[in-house]
């Protein structure tokens, strides 16, 4: 089943969305338009995410500012330019993420200070920006893109990217309890494999069949189906529920072995 849009269940909600130019941010801030809100698109890639502002909407429901999450200015930019912009701030999503595939054996402190300075700092400097502006309006969304790698499972190459998403779950869940007074809930979405053009173009059909073989549903994430479960949190249905997240997976981390398949019948 999918969700029926046309409710505008985010109507006159204003959001800010980090790492949106493409992929699993663009469909989220897509979504988050779909329902009514307004969005700002925050992200490293200027060209491409003007043209996302531009193809879902323009300047009334969807502006893009360029700034670094790892940079405690660039956090503030976002923030101050989506105030500027639309009059403030009520839900908050980090989902600018990096994850260069390297062993930890020839990870450079370089490489792992960048991986967890975007992923992970870029976390806390974003909750940390937008919280004087949500608790001065009595309240808010915060949802961070965390990921199945790091918090259950990993592979080789993908060390500091898994401490940075383990540390993401960690951070949810104390900002949770201290953001709970300002009436702000703090939550995340770990996907699995999703299909963003970042796979189609760097990935060969043979390794995306790999994966989707991998999954009990037979298919790869689309970036609307974590923007379905990152809606849900910012919506009204999520108010009451704070520090925790959604694996959106579609089953993967389910089974014991590779035999796992069954057909109906």
């Amino acid at each position: 089943m999918t969700a029926t849009l046309g409710a505008r269940r985010l109507e006159d909600r204003i959001a800010l969305v980090i790492g949106a130019a493409r992929g699993i941010g663009k469909g989220i801030a897509a979504r988050f338009v779909a329902e009514g809100a307004r969005v700002m698109i925050a992200d490293t890639e200027a060209a491409i995410g003007e043209a996302t502002a531009a193809e879902l909407g323009g300047a009334e429901v969807a502006r893009f500012i360029a700034a670094d999450i790892s940079r405690k200015e660039g956090a503030e930019l976002a923030v101050a330019a989506t105030v500027d912009a639309f009059g403030g701030l009520d839900i908050l999503v980090q989902n600018a993420g990096i994850y260069p595939w390297t062993l930890i054996e020839n990870i450079e402190a370089e490489e792992w200070d960048a991986v967890l300075g975007v992923n992970l700092r870029g976390t806390f400097l974003a909750a940390r920006a937008a919280l004087p502006v949500m608790r001065a309006r009595g309240g808010g969304r915060m949802i961070f893109t965390s990921s199945i790698t790091g918090p259950h499972v990993s592979s080789p190459g993908h060390g500091h990217y898994a401490a940075s998403k383990a540390g993401i779950n960690g951070f949810i869940k104390s900002a949770a309890i201290e953001f709970a007074g300002y009436n702000i809930t703090v939550n995340g979405v770990e996907p699995g494999n999703i299909l963003t053009e970042g796979v189609k173009l760097h990935r060969s059909p043979a390794f995306i069949k790999q994966m989707e073989d991998a999954v009990p549903l037979g298919r790869l994430g689309t970036p609307a189906d974590v923007a379905g479960a990152v809606f849900y949190f910012a919506s009204d249905d999520g108010a009451y529920i704070t520090g925790t997240s959604i694996v959106v997976d579609g089953g993967q981390l389910l089974p014991e072995g590779a035999d796992f398949k069954m057909t109906p019948g």
